[in-house]
């Protein structure tokens, strides 16, 4: 949940509309809309404790794949600002995969550095380099 309510700040702070959906929303922990409500989007948020090459995603992402459907990739960092990676789900559904676990179970992942490719970072730590782009305007 830290991740989702950190994404939430993030938006708001941006001038976005945004809303946490109930638990049980499938595929969207939260909804963003502009000032305007002109656009709307749903939001799927996966946050790591640890810094990570990858997130876990489900296996329905590759099914998920909308223009106003987006992904907000995490890496907490302590007490320094998370690594945050916004990504269209269109691209995390094309470039998902999946991997077998010693038990035989399957796992799905959205490699970081794909993510990376999606928008041109020299630095992780620079918001402007993070992808919040796709959202387009608030006002």
């Amino acid at each position: 949940m830290l991740g989702v309510y950190l994404t939430a700040a993030e938006l708001t702070n941006r001038g976005f509309i945004v809303s946490p959906t109930s638990r049980n929303a499938a595929g969207a922990d939260l909804l963003v809309t502009d000032q305007k409500c002109q656009r709307a989007f749903s939001v799927q948020v996966k946050t790591q404790r640890q810094a990570a090459n990858f997130w876990l995603v489900g296996s329905q992402a590759r099914e998920i794949s909308s223009s106003t459907h987006i992904y907000v990739f995490i890496n907490l960092r302590g007490e320094n600002r998370p690594d945050y990676l916004v990504v269209p789900s269109a691209v995390v559904a094309d470039k998902m995969y999946g991997a077998k676990a010693k038990t035989g179970s399957m796992f799905y992942c959205f490699d970081r550095s794909t993510g990376k490719e999606i928008v041109v970072r020299q630095d992780w730590t620079d918001p402007r380099q993070e992808g919040w782009e796709f959202f387009g305007s608030p006002s």
